[in-house]
C-alpha cells in the first residue's frame, strides 16, 4: 500500500496510474488518505452515467450510504430522486458523487450522526473528485450544500449569496450551487420545507437545461 511522505493528508498517493472510473473506484476502496477511513464501513465512490452532461456533488456519504456502499441511497437520496422526477430528470443520465468519500460520524445512543468534514479532510479527498470530473467531463456541476460548493468554487464562496447562479469553476465548467437535500429534510417548518423543496427542484431543472443546451451546441 502506498504511503505519503507529506504530513498533509491526501488521497493523491492512492490514485491508480491507469485511470478510468472502474480503476478509480477499485483503488478508492483502499484509500487511507485521511483519518476518516478508519471509522467508515467502506469508501463510497461516485456512480452513474460515465458520460453524464450533468454531475451532482454532495458533501459526504450518510449512514445508509456507508452501510450499502452507494451514494444517495438514504433519506436525502430518496428526496433527491423525488425532486429529480418532479424536474423531469432521469437519474440514470447523471453521475452522482460526494466531495468526501468516507462517512464522518459521531455516536448518539445507538445512532451514528453525521458530522461535517473539515476543510483539511475535504482537501485531502479532492484528488478523487478531480479524477471523477476528468473522466466524466460534465458540462454542468450541481454542488449540493456549502461543503460541496466550497470544495469546487473555493472557501470564500457563499451559498446563501449565490444559490442558483451559474458560476465557472477554475477549469471553466459551469457550476450551479444549491441546498443539500438533507438540509431540506432537517427543516422543522412545513411551509419552509415545501418552499425549499420547490426551489431545489427549480435549481435542478435549471442545471439540466444548461446541460441540454451544451449538448445541442456540441452537436452543431
Amino acid at each position: 500500500m502506498p504511503r505519503r511522505a507529506s504530513l498533509e493528508p491526501s488521497a493523491a498517493a492512492f490514485l491508480p496510474r491507469r485511470r478510468d472510473l472502474a480503476t478509480l473506484r477499485e483503488a478508492s476502496l483502499h484509500c487511507e488518505g485521511c483519518p476518516l477511513w478508519a471509522r467508515a464501513t467502506q469508501t463510497v465512490f461516485g456512480e452513474g452515467n460515465p458520460h453524464a452532461r450533468m454531475l451532482l456533488v454532495g458533501e459526504q456519504p450518510g449512514d445508509a450510504e456507508d452501510r450499502l456502499g452507494h451514494p444517495f441511497v438514504g433519506p436525502a437520496g430518496h428526496l433527491l430522486d423525488r425532486c429529480l422526477e418532479d424536474a423531469g430528470i432521469d437519474r440514470d443520465l447523471l453521475y452522482v458523487t460526494n466531495a468526501v468519500k468516507h462517512f464522518k460520524w459521531e455516536p448518539r445512543g445507538k445512532r451514528r450522526i453525521h458530522t461535517r468534514p473539515s476543510t483539511r479532510e475535504v482537501r485531502a479527498c479532492r484528488p478523487w473528485l478531480d479524477a471523477e470530473l476528468a473522466e466524466v467531463e460534465p458540462a454542468v456541476i450541481v454542488a449540493m450544500g456549502a461543503t460541496a460548493a466550497q470544495a469546487i468554487l473555493g472557501r470564500t464562496f457563499r451559498l446563501t449569496e449565490h444559490r442558483g447562479e451559474v458560476i465557472l469553476d477554475p477549469a471553466g465548467r459551469s457550476v450551479v450551487a444549491t441546498l443539500h437535500p438533507s438540509a431540506i429534510l432537517r427543516m422543522d417548518d412545513d411551509a419552509r420545507r415545501t418552499a425549499e423543496r420547490a426551489a431545489f427542484t427549480d435549481d435542478l431543472r435549471h442545471a439540466a437545461s444548461l446541460a441540454l443546451a451544451s449538448a445541442v451546441t456540441a452537436l452543431r
